[in-house]
């Protein structure tokens, strides 16, 4: 059953988005009126709800789900929005073919966020939301697959709650992040705040891009919570809080926000960039 939050249920659309071979439940996707430029993000069991598009009666109901195809939904006056059960279709994975060197040398790379002190501020997501941070083949170094990936999580807020990692190609708009490098849903939880939390992702065989790749972290609702941009007079932050680095003199982070896509963070402090701190091993091919 849905919760109410104290508005009547002809006033939202309400449903569930589920796999259409298995029939369960797909949690933490996302939902976004395309003209409305709103959204909301699944529970842990597939239920959504957000309020009717306002600007126009008539709108497309968009569908975004790790390791599953896009799916658009027409939503218009007259239609029943309650209750609605979306089915999205899961993307095929292209295995490629892989080329053993038995001579080749591998050792251990780092890239990304170098720095162990965390800068002044504080970076805080809502449900739904990501910062992404690419870490840069900056010395051009012949790359294995990722390793590890590693955020630092602030001593404030609730270091405890669960977030997504997510991996990115640079391949969007103005090299934004766009294709899933990741496919899997990892959710993880970090023991406590105040130092670099690890995620080993040596058992997904992920090959990195040459030039590098988006590293992110994904803000995510718990238990039986919902939450959708309509609704943010009665949102209360919560979750981690990832620190921000300002070691670099590039932008090298961006922001998802629901409804509205990726944008470029350019804020900047004594010549120094505002980013996320983050970090990655590769394997390095010699």
């Amino acid at each position: 059953m849905l919760p109410l939050l104290g508005f009547s249920q002809e006033a939202k659309i309400t449903g569930r988005i589920v796999d259409d071979a298995s029939k369960e439940p797909i949690p933490f996707a996302s939902i976004g009126l395309k003209e409305e430029q709103t959204g909301a993000l699944t529970n842990e069991y597939g239920f959504f709800q957000m309020a009717m598009p306002q600007k126009n009666p008539q709108d497309s109901l968009v569908v975004v789900a790790l390791g599953y195809r896009r799916k658009s939904v027409l939503i218009k006056p007259g239609q029943k929005v309650q209750d609605m059960i979306i089915e999205v279709n899961k993307l095929a994975v292209k295995l490629e073919n892989v080329n053993v060197v038995s001579s080749a040398k591998i050792k251990n790379l780092g890239l990304g966020s170098r720095s162990n002190t965390p800068g002044e501020g504080m970076i805080q997501g809502m449900p739904g939301s990501q910062y992404a941070f690419f870490v840069k083949n900056e010395k051009g170094k012949t790359l294995g697959n990722v390793r590890t990936v590693s955020f630092y999580i602030g001593e404030n807020g609730f270091p405890r709650e669960p977030f997504r990692v997510r991996l990115y190609k640079a391949d969007g708009n103005y090299n934004s992040p766009n294709t899933d490098l990741l496919t899997e849903n990892i959710v993880v939880s970090a023991p406590k705040g105040g130092e670099w939390y690890t995620i080993d992702l040596t058992e997904y065989n992920i090959e990195a891009p040459k030039e590098g790749f988006f590293v992110a972290m994904e803000w995510i609702v718990s238990g039986d919570n919902f939450y959708t941009v309509n609704f943010m007079d009665n949102y209360t932050p919560y979750g981690q809080i990832l620190k921000p680095t300002f070691e670099y003199k590039e932008a090298l982070t961006w922001n998802y926000t629901m409804g509205r896509g990726w944008s470029l963070i350019t804020l900047a402090n004594d010549g120094k960039r505002y980013n996320a701190m983050i970090r990655a091993e590769v394997d390095q091919i010699k």
